[in-house]
């Protein structure tokens, strides 16, 4: 028979082996289980759109996306002065790319324009002018009378991460040159001599793109990527049709048709009734005798 001493010291192994294996199990059991945050795809206007969920408020929002307060009032100023939300309420983080092609007639995709450098160049960075404009004709290219369309947005990101800025669209005019105005990042501000810190532009690859208002189609390329030299002004433009002018277009060519079936009508009434008026006066009187 196995002493009552052999049978403690031979037991002390289990008792430590279950204890570590309890105290594992309750750490398990006590860690939180975190989420997996997914952040939201650019729907087919650009815009990225995030919906508000249980525990969310303004600073959880633009701290999970990486933005400030600034840049979440700009994009949605129905925010009010508290930064309320409410849960499924859909919020604007950003500008993307379109997540898939809209259904429209595809135009040429914009072609960034490079003018020549500023009269007093900044030493080692550049400038971004971005203009989105009403299209409507849908051409992808603005014309004359196509002026800016406010109500959108525009972002410009240096694809190496240092500067990343989101501005909404305007339909100002350029009292200058009574054209669109631009909007231009890392212009210097009025007032000021050189362009601040935090708001120039290094020379290199840019990624620029739009967000559309509702009720608009893009009528070219939402997103797409340029390379900057030192000194330089580069000019890009984005083009987007109302659904309304695109709906009338139909509507407008039937009416055309039938104010000209209406003329056509009235012609051979008219062809008509010169004929019998020929015929009534080449008609002999009845009251006339022939030998």
């Amino acid at each position: 028979m196995m002493k009552p001493q052999k049978i403690f010291f031979f037991s002390l192994p289990i008792l430590f082996a279950l204890l570590v294996g309890l105290s594992f199990s309750a750490q398990a059991s006590d860690s939180p289980q975190i989420g997996q945050f997914q952040t939201p795809t650019p729907g087919p206007d650009g815009r990225i759109i995030y919906t508000v969920r249980e525990g969310d408020n303004c600073q959880r929002i633009w701290l999970l996306h990486n933005i400030d307060e600034n840049q979440l009032r700009g994009l949605n100023p129905e925010l009010d002065e508290n930064c309320t939300v409410v849960i499924g309420q859909k919020i604007m983080i950003g500008v993307g790319g379109p997540a898939a092609a809209p259904t429209i007639t595809p135009g040429p995709s914009p072609i960034p324009t490079e003018a020549l450098p500023t009269p007093t160049p900044f030493n080692g960075t550049t400038e971004i002018c971005v203009l989105l404009f009403e299209d409507v004709n849908g051409n992808a290219l603005r014309e004359e009378l196509e002026l800016g369309l406010a109500g959108g947005a525009i972002s410009v990101t240096n694809s190496l991460g240092g500067y990343s800025k989101t501005e909404n669209s305007i339909s100002e005019i350029d009292l200058d040159t009574l054209e669109p105005a631009y909007i231009c990042f890392g212009e210097i501000p009025e007032g000021l001599e050189e362009v601040p810190e935090n708001e120039k532009l290094p020379e290199g690859k840019y990624t620029v793109s739009a967000a559309i208002p509702d009720g608009y189609n893009p009528t070219n390329t939402l997103s797409y990527t340029i390379d900057t030299q030192a000194g330089e002004r580069v000019f890009v433009n984005f083009g987007a049709q109302s659904q309304v002018s695109t709906l009338a277009e139909p509507e407008a060519e039937g009416d055309s048709s039938g104010l000209l079936g209406i003329l056509g009508v009235f012609l051979l009434l008219g062809g008509g009734g010169l004929a019998w008026y020929a015929m009534r006066m080449q008609k002999p009187s009845s009251g006339m005798k022939y030998r």
